[in-house]
């Protein structure tokens, strides 16, 4: 009885480890590949519950279908069309299209085709590199060269089983040597542009201060003329003022010039002046008919 009841339970067991082994889940995000006796039997790519032959039979294995990123581990240096140096740090994404090529090249392990795709995707840079300069590369030409990588890569990517779905370069270096010879002549270059625009303002400020002491000259040269004119018209003026005051009474005008001359003369106490007492020079002292009339 009890032999009875060991063997079915034993029997139920079984029947659902067999059960269960036949049973399995293909999730949205990944495709499942059924193999029977180490070749593979069926690729499935829609999720849901799938069933099997148990083990030995088949089994399944399952790879992730979502877009993966292959980065640059190992940046080396890469010649431009200048014999420049440079280092580019790059990544590609990628995707499984055909899992069934995919394990034959790469086996189930999805780390084995990161090894056996960065070389190609190096060697892709080379190509594109080594045809250009380094402006072109750092700036001008740089989408034309991960365009370019990323059509060399999808027919090498159909012998992986993948899809290259973009190529980018996330960074480029010169190499150290080369920076710090880039940094001088970079430094030399400003010092040079900050010479010439030092050298052009000084220029510009002397034509500037030239140009301004011309005009101040001008217009000193003009005040001038015009202040002798206007002296002279005054001078003139005066003088006929002077020869109309004078020609109406001679004898006032010879009075009038005498005094002018004694001021003149004696307008310090120190000032000496020797001569004769009957010289014309004082008629004006001692003559008192030169005396003008009182008014």
């Amino acid at each position: 009885m009890f032999n009875r009841i060991g063997l079915l339970v034993a029997s139920v067991l079984i029947a659902l480890m067999i059960g269960f082994s036949m049973v399995f889940i293909v999730d949205q995000r990944q495709v499942g590949v059924v193999y029977a006796l180490g070749e593979i039997r069926e690729v499935i790519t829609e999720p849901g519950l799938k069933f099997k032959l148990p083990p030995p039979f088949q089994n399944v294995v399952f790879l992730d279908k979502r877009i993966q990123t292959l980065d640059n581990t190992d940046i080396r240096p890469i010649f431009t069309a200048e014999k420049k140096s440079l280092l580019v740090d790059w990544l590609v994404k990628w995707r499984i299209n055909d899992p069934r090529q995919f394990i034959r090249n790469n086996g189930t392990d999805m780390r084995n085709l990161d090894t056996r795709l960065s070389p190609v995707v190096q060697a892709a840079f080379n190509e594109e590199i080594t045809r250009r300069n380094v402006s072109g590369v750092l700036a001008i030409e740089r989408e034309q060269v991960m365009d370019g990588v990323r059509q060399r890569l999808i027919d090498e990517a159909k012998n992986f089983g993948v899809e290259i779905l973009d190529v980018r370069v996330k960074r480029v270096d010169f190499v150290a040597d080369i920076t710090d010879a880039v940094y001088r002549r970079m430094e030399s270059e400003r010092k040079r542009v900050a010479n010439e625009l030092r050298s052009t303002g000084s220029a510009e400020a002397e034509k500037i201060r030239a140009d301004a002491d011309r005009q101040r000259e001008v217009i000193l040269a003009d005040a001038y003329r015009d202040a002798q004119r206007v002296k002279g018209e005054g001078d003139g003026q005066a003088s006929a003022l002077y020869a109309a005051a004078f020609g109406r009474d001679p004898q006032f005008a010879q009075f009038y010039r005498s005094l002018e001359a004694y001021r003149a003369s004696f307008a310090s106490r120190s000032d000496v002046v020797v001569l004769d007492p009957a010289s014309d020079f004082f008629r004006a002292m001692r003559s008192p008919a030169a005396t003008p009339p009182a008014r």
